[in-house]
Order: structure tokens, then C-alpha cells, then sequence
């Protein structure tokens, strides 16, 4: 168990929030939420000791080992993979070490022979005879080689560092596991690996992330960053957005309709309660839910962008012919033979390795030539592309948010730029600072924008939601929803595939797998064919 008592932290004159007061319980995920720069990873440090200066204080249950999911994709590049993976349990990892120094010691003495049963004792209790296979079991479930284990770090990617240090985070059987956005750069079944391992484990679980299929997954409690302050919600994040939306319109409606509002959510309750029923936590769950009253339901100061795609025209018969497209990067063929038409009312999600995704967008967007092969467009048809690297329309730019808006729009009077702006959420004089400067977040609603602008009636867009928050990711996922064009786009996120396709595209080594489906359809289907 954590205890949080009257925390509180303040940068300079900025108070990120004060008088938290919280209980995280063994057998339940807290999913941890709020806007970018509310405090979420800030929250994740103090409770893993990192980072100290806060007021209160912070309790752990006598006993309690701690695991957490380290950022540093470079602390442990002088170590093998099996001793990184292993120093997720400090003290295992002291002992094995100790241990191989008594056993090499040449006059291994009576005293020696005393200390290294002490420490095999204490080594079998912690299941280290059972390290190695257990370290090359989450490895596995991550989607690497168990091969690796005797690696260098050194030698690893970048992607594989970050699975190696997940693993690290679960490794030994914690108490408490600490992970900050732990879905980033998994594959589809390394993530419900990850689901089914969290799903599985006793102890408390803390998280955060802006993957809400994993958020509902996993969660059982939603630990809201709002109003500088924390609180605690029971149930996982759809159940809280919703509340949160309902919530926000009864406070609005100051009349009559309140009481159908009040009745509106008292059956949103009981009908998440029972839709659960298939979770593995659905009982405890349950009994929660039946627990709360109107009076607990969050309401937010979160903004959400608006994000609508209005098309000047509609889309003829023909829309795009895709005939045998063949294109290799840096000697490694990435495209072999690729051939597909689209309908009229296709929303297609673009699977595969990332390197195949976006070549292929680049070329239907026009910003590559492939080697071999062609594409046509229908005369009707307008494009409109979301680069995942939009390094090129920001650095070295010299104009500000309105001049940089006004390149892209038919109106460019200020005032029209202004409105538009505010409703992505620049307002004040945030519009007036040069573009150069934005964050990652900034820069993606400001290449959404273009977009909107634009009035095209096909969207390609390449993974989308990196950098956005989840306020963000929720206005982006509505608005490609309610889209009246084609769309074809890549993503990781689990909802936001599921939510938007309607036909999925798979590149793989063996040719194109092409099915009019569901995300969650084709998941099925794909492990049929095993």
C-alpha cells in the first residue's frame, strides 16, 4: 500500500497541486491522466523517491519493494541484457554478484563458506534459480529473441532498450510498479502481453498513458490531475470521460433537466457496471461502482480542441488505383509489388513495420517516387497529408503562429486566424510566438489545422496522435469519425484504429493482406489463421 498525505509541489510561484491525500491498494491499476504539463510524470517521481522538495509525505506498506520503469535508455549500456533486466530486483542482483565473488575467491576460506550459504538461502527465496528463465519469458512476451539476453546493451536499438527496461520494471515480482507511458514503441501483441501480465499481477499498479485502450484494459481507479489538484475515481477512463461529459452538461443546465441528467447518469453506472462482467476484475469492480454516488463524478477544466473535416466536394466513383508499387530505402526493399483500389467510402488503417507505412504515404502523398509501379488519383479527389515528421514546415521559421496559420487559409485577416487558433487552444498571445518554439503537441494542432484548412476530401495521416494528449488524441479520434471522405492513415493506437477503420491494409514480408473489417475483427481473424 502507498499512503499520500497532504502532498504538494510548487515551482517558483506555479503550484502544480497540493493537499493530496491518496490510497493505492495491492490488486488494482491506478491509471494516472491529465493535460500535458499537469503533472502526471512529475506525480510518478515523487512517489518513486526521484524527486524530492514536495510537502507531506508519502507511505509505503513495511516490506514493500518498489519497481519502476527507468527513462534513461542509457544507464545500463555497460551492462548485458540479462543483468539489466535482473537489476529489477537490487538485491537479487547483489547477491548473485557476491555470490560468483565468493565462489572465484582462490582461498575460499570456512567464513566465505558461511556467508555464501546465508546468501543462497536468501537467493532461492527471491526465485533466483528461476531469474534467467523468467527474465527470457517477459522478454519474450515483449516480442524480442530470449537471445538477447547475453547481449551488450550497447548493442541494442533504441526500440529494444525501451522493451529491455519494461522488463526490468516487471521483473521479480514487485510490490508496486511504477510505469510511465510503457505501450511506447510495443507492437499490438506486445501490448496485450503487457495487458494480460498487469491484468494478472497482485500488487499495485500505477500508470501513466495516453493509450486508452490500455487505460480501459487495465485500470480499475483513474487518478485525475485537474484543478491543480489529484483525485482518485473508481473505474477505468471511458467510465470517467463519460461521467466527466455528463457531469460538466448538469453543472451547465441550471434547470429542470437536471434531474433527467442525474437519471441519465445513474443508468450510465449500472450499465457500465454490467458490461463488465467479462473483465477479469468485473467483480471488484462492480462492488465499486455500486458504491458511488452523482455527488463523487469528476467534472473537468480540460479543453478540448475542435477538430472537423469539412470536404468542399465529394468523391467521384473513381478514387484511387494503387498498381505494383515497388520501393527500396537504403538498399533494403521496403514496398515489393503493393496493389489496392479504394471505394468511396473507405477508411482504411495502413499496417506494418513503420518504415513500410510511411513510405507508402509519402508516395501517395506525392513526396516520394517509388521504384517501380503507379498510383492514380480520381480527378475529384484532394489530398491532404499529416507527415509523422513535420520537422520541415517548423524549424528555422522565422514567422509566428498567426503568419504561418495565414499561408494555408483563404481568409488571411487576423481575426478569422485568431478564431481559428483559439478554437485549437492557442489564445492570448500565444498566437504571436514564433512556430519554431512549439512543442510537439503544439506543432501536431498546428499540422491539423493546415489540414482542416484545406478542405480536401482524402486524409493521409501518419501516426497522428504521437505528442498529443489525451484531451487531444479524444477531439482528433471524434472528428476523423464524423469525416465524410476517404482516409487512409497509420496508427498504434489501439481505440483509434478500431474507432475510425472500416477496412484494414497489412504490409507484410509475405504480400498485402487486404480486409473490409474492424481493428478488433481483424485481430480475431489473424489468430484464426495460426
Amino acid at each position: 500500500m502507498i499512503t499520500v498525505t497532504n502532498v504538494g509541489l510548487q515551482f517558483g510561484a506555479a503550484k502544480l497541486f497540493d493537499k493530496v491525500n491518496l490510497k493505492f491498494t495491492p490488486g488494482n491499476c491506478y491509471g494516472v491522466i491529465g493535460a500535458n504539463g499537469a503533472g502526471k510524470s512529475t506525480f510518478l517521481k515523487i512517489l518513486s523517491g526521484e524527486l524530492e522538495g514536495y510537502t507531506g509525505e508519502v507511505e509505503f506498506a513495511k516490506g514493500c519493494r518498489m519497481s519502476v520503469l527507468r527513462q534513461d535508455h542509457f544507464q545500463y549500456d555497460e551492462y548485458p541484457v540479462l543483468d539489466t533486466i535482473i537489476l529489477g530486483n537490487p538485491r537479487l542482483y547483489e547477491i548473485m554478484k557476491e555470490k560468483d565473488a565468493l565462489y572465484e575467491k582462490p582461498d575460499f576460506s570456512e567464513a566465505d563458506g558461511e556467508r555464501a550459504a546465508e546468501l543462497e538461502g536468501e537467493f532461492a527465496e527471491l526465485n533466483g534459480w528461476e531469474a534467467e528463465t523468467e527474465a527470457g519469458r517477459i522478454l519474450q512476451g515483449l516480442g524480442l529473441s530470449q537471445d538477447l539476453l547475453s547481449s551488450p546493451m550497447h548493442a541494442l536499438s533504441q526500440p529494444e532498450k525501451v522493451k529491455v527496461l519494461l522488463a526490468q520494471a516487471l521483473f521479480g515480482q514487485p510490490d508496486i510498479i511504477l510505469l510511465d507511458e510503457p505501450t511506447n514503441g510495443l507492437d499490438v501483441r506486445s501490448v496485450d502481453w503487457l495487458e494480460d501480465f498487469l491484468l494478472d499481477f497482485a500488487g499495485t499498479v500505477i500508470v501513466v498513458s495516453h493509450d486508452r485502450h490500455f487505460l480501459n484494459t487495465v485500470c480499475t481507479h483513474i487518478v485525475d490531475i485537474d484543478y491543480n489538484r489529484i483525485k482518485l475515481y473508481v473505474g477505468n477512463y471511458d467510465f470517467w470521460y463519460e461521467s466527466s461529459r455528463m457531469v460538466q452538461q448538469m453543472l451547465r443546465d441550471q434547470n429542470k433537466k437536471a434531474e433527467d441528467k442525474i437519471k441519465e447518469l445513474q443508468s450510465f453506472i449500472e450499465r457500465f457496471s454490467a458490461n463488465k462482467s467479462k473483465s477479469k476484475q468485473a467483480t471488484s469492480r462492480k462492488k465499486l461502482l455500486e458504491k458511488l454516488t452523482i455527488d463523487e463524478m469528476p467534472a473537468s477544466s480540460r479543453r478540448y480542441p475542435w477538430v472537423s473535416f469539412k470536404p468542399e466536394r465529394e468523391v467521384g466513383k473513381e478514387v484511387l488505383a494503387v498498381e505494383n508499387l515497388s520501393k527500396t530505402v537504403d538498399g533494403v526493399p521496403v514496398l515489393q509489388n503493393v496493389s489496392f483500389r479504394l471505394g468511396r467510402e473507405d477508411k482504411v488503417a495502413i499496417l506494418g513495420g513503420e518504415q513500410a507505412t510511411t513510405t507508402l504515404l509519402q508516395i501517395l502523398s506525392g513526396e516520394l517516387e517509388p521504384d517501380s509501379g503507379s498510383y492514380k488519383w480520381g480527378v475529384s479527389t484532394s489530398q491532404s497529408y499529416f507527415p509523422k515528421d513535420n520537422s520541415a514546415f517548423f524549424d528555422g521559421s522565422e514567422l509566428n503562429l498567426i503568419d504561418w496559420m495565414r499561408q494555408f487559409s483563404s481568409d488571411d485577416a487576423e481575426s478569422y486566424v485568431r478564431g481559428f487558433l483559439g478554437r485549437m487552444l492557442f489564445s492570448g498571445e500565444e498566437p504571436l510566438k514564433p512556430v519554431s518554439v512549439l512543442s510537439g503537441g503544439e506543432r501536431v494542432r498546428c499540422m491539423l489545422s493546415r489540414m482542416m484548412l484545406a478542405g480536401s476530401n482524402v486524409l493521409l495521416l501518419d501516426q497522428p496522435t504521437n505528442h498529443l494528449d489525451l484531451e487531444s488524441i479524444t477531439a482528433l479520434n471524434n472528428g476523423l469519425i464524423d469525416f465524410k471522405g476517404i482516409i487512409l492513415f497509420s496508427s498504434h493506437d489501439h481505440q483509434f484504429i478500431q474507432t475510425v477503420a472500416n477496412r484494414i491494409i497489412e504490409l507484410t514480408d509475405n504480400g498485402l493482406i487486404d480486409r473490409s473489417t474492424t481493428y478488433d475483427e481483424y485481430l480475431v481473424w489473424k489468430d484464426q489463421q495460426k
